[in-house]
């Protein structure tokens, strides 16, 4: 094997960087929505170090799961491509890009608050948690999902400087709709790997209680994440803006479901990636409509 010799751009594929969209505008709109709540006006240095942190720990993350994954990538035949297994990104780089990323990522931190920096830890935890998770459990997902679930919250505390005061209620909704959304398309995504991961030892949801029911428990999730929508809207009073947004959405996660079923799984990357991408710059773009409607000032 030989390694690629545009080690960045191989490592950025490697992270799949363009799907940073899946988690960052929750945590913005808990960022926007904090600093709604103390002072009516964006803190752009907040939230330029807030992206900042955001895309570092998710490099990291990525960077962490393919490392620690590649010799299941490499039994996998959907997998087998990754390029930790071809070769395209050598192990020393992929390390070498997972430490700069954790290294950007407390950087930030500590430039936002000192308690963001005391809390890092706790957010890089369940980033390296996760891959792990597939050995001892059936329920990765779930560790996913509290992994990306802790971004709303540091967001707010980034701009508050506090768990408590403003309370983060809208925080916390928000943390529960992105754990639950990204929980469970996880789901719809482990459901293309039954057979390799029942094979190869790999343990989730799909691979120990089948096909039917991991489609199943990914509809109650994102039906919990329509609720968390749904209580972050009342938490804040919003305007009529965000609830079109929450209506676009539950449109796309039936869209979602329609299109992947227990005997057709043909369209997976079409829910996995399109459906679920647009879902994130649509609640962004209706989110960030209703707090300007109530008053956000840039």
């Amino acid at each position: 094997m030989q390694t690629s010799s545009r080690p960045v751009r191989s490592f950025l594929k490697l992270v799949t960087i363009e799907h940073s969209v899946f988690a960052l505008p929750f945590a913005l709109l808990a960022a926007l929505s904090a600093m709604d709540a103390i002072g009516d006006r964006v803190l752009w240095p907040d939230l330029s170090l807030i992206v900042v942190a955001m895309v570092g720990a998710r490099t990291f993350a990525m960077a962490a799961n393919r490392i620690i994954d590649r010799r299941i990538d490499a039994a996998n035949p959907r997998t087998a491509g990754r390029e930790l297994v071809t070769g395209a990104v050598s192990l020393r780089t992929a390390a070498i890009g997972a430490g700069v990323s954790v290294a950007v990522f407390l950087v930030a931190a500590a430039a936002l608050d000192p308690l963001c920096l005391a809390l890092a830890p706790i957010a890089v935890a369940p980033l390296v948690i996760y891959p792990y998770g597939k050995r001892f459990t059936d329920l990765p997902h779930v560790i996913l999902g509290v992994a990306q679930a802790v971004a709303p919250i540091g967001a707010w505390v980034a701009v508050t400087g506090s768990l408590s005061r403003p309370a983060p209620g809208p925080a916390l909704w928000l943390a529960l709709a992105v754990g639950t959304w990204i929980g469970g398309f996880d789901l719809i995504y482990a459901s293309q790997d039954i057979e390799s991961d029942r094979r190869n030892g790999v343990r989730s949801t799909p691979a120990r209680f089948g096909l039917r029911a991991s489609l199943l428990a990914s509809r109650a999730a994102h039906v919990v994440t329509i609720a968390a929508l749904i209580g972050y809207g009342m938490a804040v009073s919003a305007s009529p803006w965000w609830w079109v947004g929450v209506a676009a959405t539950a449109g796309a996660f039936t869209y979602e479901h329609s299109i992947v079923r227990p005997d057709d799984l043909s369209r997976v990357n079409r829910a996995f990636f399109t459906v679920n991408g647009a879902v994130g710059l649509v609640l962004m773009v209706f989110g960030v409509l209703d707090l300007a409607a109530r008053g956000l000032a840039a």
